[in-house]
Order: C-alpha cells, then sequence, then structure tokens
C-alpha cells in the first residue's frame, strides 16, 4: 500500500467575514469568543479538505488576543495543515483584520488547533501524510510537531506530577507565587 501524500497548499482555507455590532462584547470590541468560532470553523474546514473526513478539535494551543478587532472590520483567517500524524493533523490560524475605510491590515493573532479525523461510524481514521516541498513547509511542520510534543508533555505533567506530591511539596511549589494559602483541615 502506497502512502499519501497532501501538500500544505492543498488544504489551505481562507474565511473572511465582516465583523457586525452584535458580535461586539461590552467594551465595544468583537468578543474573542466569536473569534475562537470562527478559529475552529476554519481550522474544521483546512483539516477536513486535508483528510476528507468529518473532524473534531482536540486541543488549541497558543491563542492570544494581540490586537482588538473592531466592528465594522474585515476578518480573514487563513488555516494550514502544518503537521500531519497518524489520525490528527496540526492546522495554523493566522487572524487579520482590514479595515476597509483605510485599508490598514493588522495581524491579531495566530494559533494551534490539533483535529482528529473520524469516519462515518465515529472511529478515528488515517489521514494523509504532509508532502514538504519548501524551506518554510519545513519549518513550520517541525515546529508544530515540537507543539505537539510539548502540549503531551505538558499534559502528562499536569495530570500526574501536581497530584503525587505532597500538600507541602505543593506549597513549596506555589511560595513565590501571589496566592495565600490556608488550608484547613
Amino acid at each position: 500500500m502506497t502512502a499519501f501524500f497532501k501538500t500544505p497548499e492543498q488544504s489551505s482555507t481562507t474565511i473572511t467575514e465582516l465583523m457586525i455590532p452584535s458580535y461586539a462584547n461590552f467594551g465595544g470590541k468583537v468578543h474573542g469568543g466569536i473569534l475562537l468560532s470562527l478559529m475552529d470553523k476554519v481550522a474544521y474546514a483546512c483539516a477536513s479538505k486535508h483528510s476528507a473526513a468529518y473532524c473534531v478539535t482536540v486541543a488549541v494551543d497558543g491563542v492570544e488576543f494581540l490586537s482588538p478587532v473592531e466592528v465594522g472590520e474585515l476578518v480573514s483567517l487563513t488555516a494550514r495543515v502544518h503537521f500531519a500524524g497518524n489520525t490528527t493533523m496540526i492546522v495554523n490560524i493566522q487572524v487579520e483584520s482590514l479595515q476597509p475605510r483605510t485599508g490598514i491590515v493588522k495581524h491579531t493573532n495566530s494559533c494551534y488547533f490539533t483535529m482528529a479525523a473520524k469516519d462515518e461510524h465515529g472511529k478515528l481514521t488515517t489521514v494523509p501524510g504532509l508532502k514538504i516541498e519548501t524551506k518554510e513547509d519545513l519549518v513550520q511542520f517541525c515546529e508544530a510537531k515540537s507543539i505537539r510534543e510539548n502540549s503531551k508533555i505538558n499534559r502528562a505533567l499536569l495530570a500526574n506530577d501536581m497530584q503525587h506530591l505532597s500538600v507541602d511539596e505543593q506549597i513549596k511549589f506555589c511560595e513565590n507565587d501571589r496566592c495565600l494559602i490556608d488550608i484547613r483541615s
């Protein structure tokens, strides 16, 4: 059986949407939850194009809102598969907003969505590998692989390390942080 590969460009997806008043939060800016929903949508479209399967979101890494988005701006979200594993893909999303009147474009955030492909029975299914054709694609693949490995390490640390420490060890771990520990037996 020959392995099947696709380039990142083959699944590249861009969605552009007008930011309307109902998207605004109490501060008058576009609510971060609206942007996250749009990121999830474009990640799904990109991963589905790559895998030719139904996809679900497994994890989101590196979401930082760098610049507020205003009502009336056009937000474009571009997604590309940067890493393909057996059944999962890491999709990079770049978000930019355009102020139509001035033509000013600003990068508002970028992040990584880990998406898993499922078959018609809801079982994980194999995805095509990633065909690397440029040095930039290779860098992006390595960065996404690093994110994947670090995410696994962090989840393992959170799941195991803190639960296995004694209360005294946990208190020592937190001693230089802004917390007041007042545990009563």
